[in-house]
């Protein structure tokens, strides 16, 4: 495997949904060599087809690549994909975590990697798949200053809302809030949704009209008029499940800090009812169909 100067050279561990999408545009955008990792052939293909560096183990990423990105579907990944990584690692490597994982594990690993002299920063995305395409995430990030100031424009290649919100952790601690409060405001738009249509009214002008107004919110124009209104929540999307992993860390978060949060526990209760039939896998806000359970949602399959 080729490789550019050990520091220029990025890695990236994990293509799905979002970070397939990210990682070519670090490729394209970043004016490095980047180096792709991940347990499924087919997006390796891709990136091979795209003339990126494909690698055949963890192994081949910690000791080519001087900035390692890694984008995990939760926590449990990520520890796994960190123990992979750390025994093969040297001072002065790089670690951005895009992942959405528990605070707590986030610092137990930065301290490890800062341990070796390996710097981590946890950056965790906002917004869509489409987003992630166009290379307009929000991304909310934890990191010392110096540690940001170098990673900055890397991840500039796939957003273009990037915060240092404080130390490693806080990241998550800002995309956890961010995903608590979407969740429970998809959950006030099913229930207006719902109640709209059996009052009579037409649902798509209750939607447009509600975004004319003080409700007006990025929820409400992207997951209810384009996903609860036509009732369409592909699969490979952000799931049902996933979605039940996030609103766990927030409850997880308000323990530790002593916050009764009575709202984003009765939306879990929702989600998880609606993780016990078939749309568990579903685009999360099917969690309409809990609410309305009248409605016959789709779920084509997502590309």
């Amino acid at each position: 495997m080729t490789t550019d100067k050990f520091g220029d050279t990025i890695g990236f561990i994990g293509l799905g949904v979002m970070g397939e999408p990210m990682c070519h545009n670090l490729h394209t955008k970043s004016g490095r060599t980047v180096i792709a990792y991940d347990i499924d052939p087919a997006p390796l293909d891709r990136a091979r087809a795209a003339n990126m560096g494909v690698a055949d183990s963890l192994e081949d990423i910690a000791k080519n690549c001087g900035t390692i990105f890694i984008s995990m579907p939760s926590g449990v990944q990520l520890a796994e994909i960190c123990k992979g990584l750390r025994p093969h690692m040297k001072s002065g490597q790089t670690i951005v975590d895009t992942t959405t994982a528990p605070v707590a594990l986030t610092k137990e690993l930065a301290a490890e990697f800062k341990a070796q002299g390996i710097d981590y920063a946890d950056a965790p995305i906002a917004r869509t798949r489409q987003a992630a395409r166009d290379g307009t995430l929000a991304v909310m990030v934890g990191a010392e200053a110096a540690v940001f100031e170098r990673v900055e424009p890397l991840i500039a290649c796939y957003a273009n809302d990037i915060t240092l919100c404080g130390d490693v952790g806080s990241g998550q601690v800002v995309k956890i809030l961010n995903n608590m409060i979407v969740a429970e405001t998809v959950n006030a738009v099913a229930e207006a949704l719902t109640i709209g249509r059996r009052a009579g009214l037409d649902d798509a002008l209750l939607l447009d009209t509600l975004t004319k107004g003080s409700a007006d919110s990025f929820v409400l124009r992207n997951h209810g008029v384009k996903a609860m209104l036509p009732g369409v929540f592909p699969l490979r999307a952000f799931s049902i499940n996933y979605m039940i992993k996030d609103m766990g860390y927030a409850l997880d978060l308000a323990a530790e800090t002593g916050v009764e949060i009575k709202a984003a526990e009765t939306t879990n209760e929702i989600l998880k009812e609606g993780a016990k039939g078939p749309l568990a896998e579903a685009y999360w806000p099917a969690m309409l169909a809990v609410i309305d359970p009248t409605i016959e949602p789709e779920t084509p399959d997502g590309d």
